[in-house]
Parts: C-alpha cells; structure tokens; sequence
C-alpha cells in the first residue's frame, strides 16, 4: 500500500487544471488501495500590497513551510513526496526538506515556470524564448508582468532557484507532460535522466460517441488571450451556419460576451458532468492556442468520448493531435485555416466520426487512468531507487472493489 503526499500551491485564479490533476492523483490512489495526503497552500487570499509582499517573501525560501512539511511527514510517514506547483507560498525549501529527510521526490512541471520567469513564455501576448537557459534577467529589462517590481520579483526568485540548483539536486524526478515539454527542460539544463514523460490521465468512456451526429463546435478552457479566443470567434463569425459553444470562466469573458457573433453561446464554467455531456453531443473540440501548451486536459477529455479535435500547431499539442488521424492542426494565428478545418469537419460527418474514434483508441492505449498509474509507479519507483530506498509497494494493485463501485 502506498502512503502519497502531494504538495500543491493553488493558484488565485479558481477551476485549474493542475489542481484537478492533483485531486484525480489522490483519487486513483485511494482507489488502488493506497493512502493520500494532500497539503495544501492557497494564492487567493493574497490581495493588495500585503498580498504581494507575502508573495515576494515567501517565494524564494519558506523556513516555515519546510518545517510544516516536516512535522506532516513525521506524522504520515509517507513512501513518496509528490510536489505540483510551489510558488509562492511553499517554495523550494520543502523540496529542500524532503530531500534532507531522505523521501524520494517527484515534481510534476506542468507549467513553464521552470524555464520562464512568467511561467508561460509569453511577452506583450507573443512567443518569448530571451529567458531561456538562464537569462531571467530579460523579464526585468522588457518588464514582462507589466509591473515592474513583480518582473523584479519574478526573474529574482526563477534565477535564485536555478543558481541554487533546488529543483535540480533536491528532485530525484521531474515529470514532464510531453517530450516537447521535457526538450525545454534540458535546454534550459536538467538533465536528459532527470526528466521523465508522463502525460495527463483522463477518463476514457466505454464507447465513442457518435461524433458525426454532434449539433456544435466546443471550446472548453479558461477564457484568457493565450487560449486564442479571438481567433475562434472570428472563425466563428465566418462560418455563422455553424453554431460554436464555450465552456469556461475567466479575463476575456465579459469581453467577449459582448462581440461574440449570433452562433456563439458562451455558457460560463460548468460542472465536470455537464461538460461530459457537452463533449458527448459535439462535433469536435477546438484548441487555438497561441502559447506553448503543455498537455491540456481538454484534449484528452474529448479524445476519451471519441472527439476529434482542431489544434494549433504548437508546444506539446501535435505530440496529442495526430494531424488528419486523431484531428487536425493548424498554424497559430491562423484563422483561415482554423475556420478551414472546422468547416470540412462540420461538412464530414463520416470523417469525424473516424477520427473521433481514432483518438479514442489512442486514449485508451495512453492516457486512460490504468495506463497513468502502472507509468506513475514506475517514476516513483524510480525516484525510490535514486533516493537510496527501498520500494516495497506492489507493481500492480488491483482497485479495491468498494472503491471501483464492484
């Protein structure tokens, strides 16, 4: 049976798609037997200039952070540390800790933040690779927070983590979501051997569904100008005889509620329930992103209820989309060929349909819940190896009936 605990500082804005990372990990733990502890730090309560002082403290190194997550380790004595996201609230210091305790350590980088200051590689709404390898300094020079004391802030703590070497000395295993993620990394100089590749899990339903009988056009994500939501809605407004829905919360979303077209319904955050039943009864899911993206759980969703899916070319998305097998891909910024593509999928029924179940068959064989955890035992085993301990957990354990719902 294995003892988990997962460190993970949330983010201020609410409906991430780390944080349900986290909780779907504890989730399959339990349910394999297993006990979970997830600790926990929250961004959102800091507000104002206190707020981001407390931010700007607690970022580089949190003595008292270390010693909380020493005190839960004495009293839940855990086989593996799991951490996520660690800033501000955590730091590096718990890696730190959990070194120095003698745990094997697992970071998952489902971000940037490794490799770029903002953490998204994002400059005036462009692609910025200046940071790359070291040179946080440019996020101060081209002020990139349009703050100039959070850009300070920022490239501080990035350049003062990599100098310190925390995440590569003190993490025995980094988990990158795609091998275009895990390039980045040893560019930026991990080593090859310290990173692994471990996409997102989703659930993969029993049966595909009927993609070519699906009455709209998805986007399902937050509503931000990295996510290209521009270019869907002028896409949209191209093709007015098809009706578009998007599913999400965030910035952009007054903005657009305001110059979206007559085929465009924007239906607010909804439960994960409801977004099933919205990938059920679509015709494809649409990612025009304008950022490198790491491994979206929105695509791996509609690829498990048998979707195809319309992607920008870009990050880690054509490692998802096979293109003209699973889905299509277009160049970024591209809103001829996106509306291109829609337009053939929403007028092919039968090639929808082959490639909804195409992607499917590939969520099935990588990315269905089964196939997560055999590879996730395999890395912690692996960081167990490195860290000098013994692993004495099973290679496969059964879902307990009770938990399966037997």
């Amino acid at each position: 049976m294995i003892r988990l605990l997962q460190i993970f500082n949330q983010y201020r804005t609410l409906f991430n798609g780390e944080e349900n990372v986290v909780h779907r990990t504890a989730e399959l733990v339990r349910r394999h037997g297993g006990v979970c502890r997830v600790l926990m730090k929250s961004s959102r309560s800091l507000r104002g200039p206190a707020g981001r002082f407390k931010a700007f403290v607690s970022a580089f190194y949190n003595i008292r952070a270390a010693r909380e997550v020493e005190k839960v380790v004495a009293e839940f004595q855990p086989d593996i540390v799991h951490a996520h996201n660690v800033f501000p609230l955590f730091s590096p210091s718990v890696l730190v800790a959990c070194h120095r305790l003698g745990l094997p350590v697992v970071y998952t980088a489902h971000n940037q933040s490794l490799t770029c200051p903002r953490a998204d590689h994002l400059r005036r709404g462009k692609l910025c690779d200046l940071c790359l390898g070291g040179k946080e300094y440019f996020c101060v020079i081209y002020n990139c927070r349009d703050n100039i004391c959070e850009s300070i802030a920022y490239a501080a703590r990035s350049a003062f983590a990599r100098k310190a070497r925390f995440f590569c000395d003190r993490v025995h295993v980094i988990i990158a979501l795609t091998s275009f993620a895990r390039e980045r990394l040893v560019v930026h100089g991990f080593s090859p051997a310290q990173v692994c590749v471990l996409p997102n899990m989703v659930s993969v339903a029993d049966r595909p569904a009927d993609a070519g009988q699906g009455q709209f056009v998805l986007f399902a994500g937050r509503l931000s100008p990295e996510k290209g939501l521009d270019l869907l809605v002028e896409a949209a407004r191209r093709l007015r005889h098809i009706p578009f829905f998007i599913a999400g919360d965030g910035p952009l979303r007054e903005n657009l509620a305001g110059r979206c077209p007559e085929n465009v319904e924007l239906l607010g955050q909804v439960t994960s329930e409801r977004l099933r039943d919205l990938y059920r009864a679509s015709r494809m899911v649409v990612l025009p992103s304008l950022t490198y993206e790491m491994c979206p759980l929105v695509i791996g969703e509609a690829m498990g209820q048998g979707l195809p899916v319309v992607a920008s070319r870009i990050g880690g998305l054509p490692e998802l989309v096979r293109h003209q097998e699973t889905g299509a891909l277009f160049e970024p910024g591209n809103v001829a060929e996106l509306a291109r593509w829609i337009e053939t999928l929403w007028d092919r029924p039968d090639l929808c349909r082959r490639w909804g179940e195409a992607g499917w068959q590939k969520a099935r064989e990588q990315y269905s819940e089964e196939v997560y955890w055999q590879k996730l035992l395999d890395i912690y085993r692996l960081a167990a190896r490195r860290a000098g301990r013994r692993w004495r957990i099973a290679d496969s354990v059964p879902p307990t009936p009770a938990a399966a719902g037997i």
